[in-house]
């Protein structure tokens, strides 16, 4: 029978919300759940680390699940730019080829996990109290799998998308010498060619036990590494010099630690802070208004960089890493050296960050060396109609929860997509409270995990509806 239209609408979305308003533990999983946890726990369970792990045997088993679901082995591709790194990427074909594909990445690589310093094993996936526990569960397995299974269940629900999807699970993105990103744009561009990329870097924030704001990441920090290096002749430690390699590198330590680059909003950053002074309210989200009216407002900015995760995105900041000198303990230092970690807004240059530098050791003789430029990072068009579905999306699942663009103070393999010219935006509707990635028994709440996969299925499903769908 035909439902009177309001009432129709009210139940539907009733049920469209279901599965964000119960919890996994409250009811039974679906099939694209099941599939979603599945493929993490498979991934989670081969180690894919820099020193003993194998990407390459990752990628050859998600390729397997997507051969075996038909799609066509010429659209499931496992390239290995070096020995043990692999990467998978899966083109669904879409209707219109005059519209450019849309890219979702991840990384298939994960931190180091020493078993003897967890109290869980982390390359075996555990589900237990509603949370996943496993290297890579939350860094970034976890959105690989829910990609491939859009994918999977697009096809299964005979859903032909408008414009090409490519899915791409990368090696290397945590620090290794092969990046997979970076490779495949130099050899063969043509597989991650898109009009823009969904990527990691975004994601729901959590606060207190609380959905605070789901963001989208748009711009990130570019990373250079300084070292300060004092030398001298050095002597028997029993006849002290003034001009001790120790000494005077403390001396520079203590002048970077104590200095605070300029603020300079951009246009992300001037947005997230236009979005977040609404949330955080108050005396702080005065302060925030303040600032993007006028950005020299320094006690505006002396409030928002009491959190440090906002002061960064204030500013460019560096910070000391590493720390090593002297050669012997009854011998004066003949060499000291500070590894100085830079995060760099987007419009700064190494150079202009190394020059600031140098003004503020000057006079302490200590020499700065450039160790590791940053690379460019062009911030991405904060474009209104991509902001409108996700907002449109995230407003389904997560009613009352603001969607934020933000700049992220660490760095993604973004980097390497923007500067060929394609936009990324770090986006997953994943609220994961205190996920410790990088850490000790990596964790991700299943809920999260489901209600993350539902958001980003549906994202997908409106990016690549054909016009007027």
């Amino acid at each position: 029978m035909r439902l009177f239209a309001p009432l129709r609408r009210g139940l539907l979305a009733a049920l469209l919300l279901a599965p964000a308003l119960l919890s996994a533990q409250d009811r039974p999983l679906s099939l694209w759940e099941r599939q979603a946890r599945d493929l993490l726990k498979e991934l989670v369970e081969i180690n894919t680390t820099l020193t003993t792990g194998n990407s390459v045997t990752a990628a050859e088993a998600m390729a397997k699940h997507m051969r075996a679901a038909g799609f066509p082995s010429e659209d499931v591709v496992v390239v290995e730019n070096a020995p043990r790194k692999g990467n998978l990427i899966v083109r669904f074909r879409g209707r219109n080829t005059a519209r450019k594909p849309i890219l979702l990445l991840s990384h298939i690589d994960v931190v180091e996990a020493n078993p003897a310093d967890w109290t869980l094993p982390p390359f075996q996936f555990i589900e237990k109290d509603g949370n996943f526990y496993g290297r890579g569960v939350a860094d970034d397995k976890d959105e690989g799998a829910i990609h491939l299974t859009i994918l999977l269940r697009m096809k299964a629900e005979g859903i032909v998308p408008d414009r090409d999807l490519i899915v791409a699970l990368t090696a290397d993105e945590e620090g290794g010498p092969a990046n997979g990103v970076d490779w495949i744009l130099k050899n063969r561009p043509e597989l991650l060619a898109a009009e823009y990329a969904l990527n990691e870097g975004g994601g729901g924030r959590v606060e207190n036990g609380r959905r605070i704001a789901n963001e989208v990441q748009a711009s990130e920090k570019k990373v250079a590494n300084f070292i300060l290096e004092t030398t001298n002749t050095g002597g028997h430690s029993s006849q002290p010099r003034p001009d001790n390699a120790i000494y005077q590198l403390a001396i520079a330590l203590d002048r970077v630690g104590k200095y605070q680059f300029p603020v300079r909003l951009n246009a992300v950053t001037r947005e997230y802070f236009r979005r977040q002074a609404t949330i955080s309210g108050g005396e702080v989200g005065r302060a925030m208004t303040r600032i993007v009216a006028n950005e020299k407002d320094a006690d505006a900015a002396r409030l928002i960089s009491r959190d440090p995760a906002n002061n960064s995105r204030l500013r460019t900041s560096c910070v000391a890493t590493m720390l090593e000198g002297g050669h012997a303990m009854n011998a004066l230092p003949q060499r000291a050296r500070a590894t100085i970690n830079c995060r760099i807004l987007p419009d700064e240059t190494t150079e202009q960050v190394r020059a600031q530098l140098a003004r503020t050791i000057a006079d302490t003789g200590v020499k700065i060396l450039i160790e590791r430029a940053a690379e460019d990072s062009p911030p991405s068009p904060l474009t209104p109609e991509l902001l409108r579905t996700i907002e449109e999306a995230s407003t389904e699942l997560f009613p009352g929860i603001p969607v934020v663009p933000t700049m992220s103070t660490g760095a993604t393999d973004g980097r390497f997509l923007r500067v060929a010219g394609i936009p990324v935006y770090g986006v997953s509707g994943l609220f994961y409270d205190t996920p410790n990635a990088h850490g000790m028994n990596e964790r991700a709440e299943a809920r999260a995990f489901y209600d993350g996969l539902e958001f980003m299925y549906r994202l997908v499903r409106k990016l690549s509806a054909g016009p007027g769908v």
